[in-house]
């Protein structure tokens, strides 16, 4: 299928919003997210359905930034483990992408669906996101952002593959990278140390997603009252930098040392010790037949009712750190862009879009009857004697200053 206009230069083509709508079917927004509204499209022509996400210039130079950014790293990408660009068209107002629809579940659905859950299918997922990584780690792009809520089945059919996808943090690796980004429960040591990084924070990520699918509960976690955002940003990022996690009884005491050790390798606090995602996929937990195939389920899916009450988690380190910016209007924004009123003054800007986002969460939420987990590392002032963070160029989940949410211990590591 050919793409609309993809020339992100100074001069360009633009593409005519008839051009869109005279191919596509928009339907109802399906999902809001921090840069932009979600929707299912229609082709007309042969009735087949995608995932569209539509990005408002006018909300500002960070929600430009993200649409070009995706755009140029899906035009790069094809694996079948990465949800595939199908369409760009970029008007003079909007720049509208056109992706494959994944009509399965995520990850953690899945698992409290099963009747049956063993380290054999952990094992399944790990090894499709590993070589997704390895993939684009091979084309020297990181992706900054894998977490949970980024990895979905493609389908409802049993033998469904798993696809990632949300690339508009990825970056291409020229050189090591700076700016703090991702989100704050899955940042690997030398982001949080404001250290220069590179690919190896994808797989410090992937062992948090392992340690995680293995026992229900996150590697770190930090337990403060719910309104102590700053000594819990400060334990939180102490406890990454020390790589300070157990393979805590009795929600270990059934899984492989084999699945142990490979959670360790992945999760090393020294990146240049760290194992790559090419080396892991011949971990014999990986493609050998370490990876044990008794049923786990009950353990872990009681520690993710506990923790993640069914997606709360996940929304909670969304919404709490899109209402702090809500809070905070963005300085850089004023002088940038189209010259007027700044984003959160703008009905229809991100602050309307993320006001949404987290009144339909808190809605969900409040049905609810388990209780909240502990909330996400929240942004905090850059520790003395650090460049501060540049949440300006990057943003995962509110998480783009996540690096600088606490003062580095003296002995810090990584």
């Amino acid at each position: 299928m050919p793409f609309g206009c993809v020339t992100l230069g100074d001069k360009k083509d633009y593409n005519q919003p008839s051009e869109v709508t005279d191919r596509y079917d928009l339907g109802q927004v399906i999902k809001t997210e921090e840069f932009c509204e979600i929707f299912r499209a229609k082709e007309k022509s042969t009735g087949k359905l995608y995932t569209c996400k539509k990005f408002l210039k006018r909300d500002g130079r960070k929600v430009r930034k993200a649409a070009k950014n995706e755009i140029i790293i899906l035009k790069m990408v094809k694996h079948p483990n990465i949800l595939q660009l199908v369409d760009v068209y970029i008007t003079r107002k909007e720049y509208f992408i056109f992706l494959e629809l994944a009509t399965g579940r995520e990850v953690f659905d899945w698992i409290l669906d099963q009747g049956y859950y063993s380290e054999k299918d952990t094992s399944n997922v790990i090894r499709q996101v590993l070589e997704a990584v390895a993939y684009l780690h091979s084309l020297k792009i990181v992706h900054r952002n894998l977490k949970l809520e980024n990895l979905v089945y493609y389908n409802r059919l049993k033998n469904s593959k798993i696809v990632i996808s949300d690339f508009h943090l990825a970056k291409l690796e020229n050189g090591l990278i700076k700016e703090p980004c991702g989100t704050p429960e899955y940042l690997a040591p030398e982001v949080v140390g404001r250290q220069r990084y590179g690919r190896p924070v994808d797989c410090w990520a992937i062992g948090v997603i392992m340690y995680i699918l293995l026992s229900g509960n996150p590697p770190f976690y930090e337990e403060t009252e719910e309104e102590d955002y700053e000594n819990h940003d400060k334990n939180l990022f102490r406890k990454i930098l020390a790589g300070d996690y157990e393979f805590d009884p009795p929600y270990w005491d059934d899984i492989s040392q084999a699945a142990k050790e490979l959670v360790t390798r992945l999760m090393e606090v020294e990146q240049d010790q760290r194992i790559t995602a090419e080396e892991a996929i011949s971990h014999e937990w990986i493609s050998g037949n370490a990876a044990s195939d008794k049923n786990i389920k009950d353990g872990v899916c009681a520690q993710i009712e506990k923790n993640f009450a069914r997606a709360k988690w996940k929304k909670a380190v969304r919404v709490t750190t899109l209402m702090k910016r809500l809070r905070a209007p963005e300085q850089a924004e004023t002088g940038s862009g189209s010259g007027s009123a700044s984003a959160p003054a703008r009905a229809g800007g991100p602050a309307s879009l993320l006001a949404r986002a987290a009144a339909a969460a808190a809605a969900k939420d409040n049905a609810g009857s388990a209780a909240p987990s502990p909330p996400p590392a929240a942004a905090q002032p850059p520790a003395p004697g650090t460049p501060p963070a540049e949440p300006t160029t990057c943003n995962g989940d509110g998480a783009a200053a996540a690096a600088a949410a606490a003062e580095p211990p003296s002995e810090q590591t990584g």
